[in-house]
């Protein structure tokens, strides 16, 4: 069975909606869509200037919050005694 949408360039994210689907539906599919791409974050992330050093600044610490975090995660309880 041949696919009506098969001939058409679709760029982006895209869902398609089948007659006698329900939109919210639809619309649940694309937030999901939009959500696992990262389009929204890249597009805040782009919509102000940010200075080289402030990047490195905000990436470092969230490298050192990372590090911390699997140092915990790793770290055996107390004793309880």
């Amino acid at each position: 069975m041949k696919n009506q949408y098969d001939n058409r360039i679709c760029k982006g994210v895209t869902v398609y909606v089948k007659e006698g689907e329900h939109i919210e539906r639809a619309l649940k599919k694309f937030k999901n869509k939009i959500s696992d791409s990262k389009l929204l974050e890249t597009l805040r992330a782009k919509e102000f200037y940010e200075k080289p050093t402030t990047e490195r600044k905000r990436k470092k610490s969230a490298a050192k919050a990372r590090w911390k975090k699997r140092l915990k995660d790793q770290q055996l309880p107390p004793k309880l005694y």
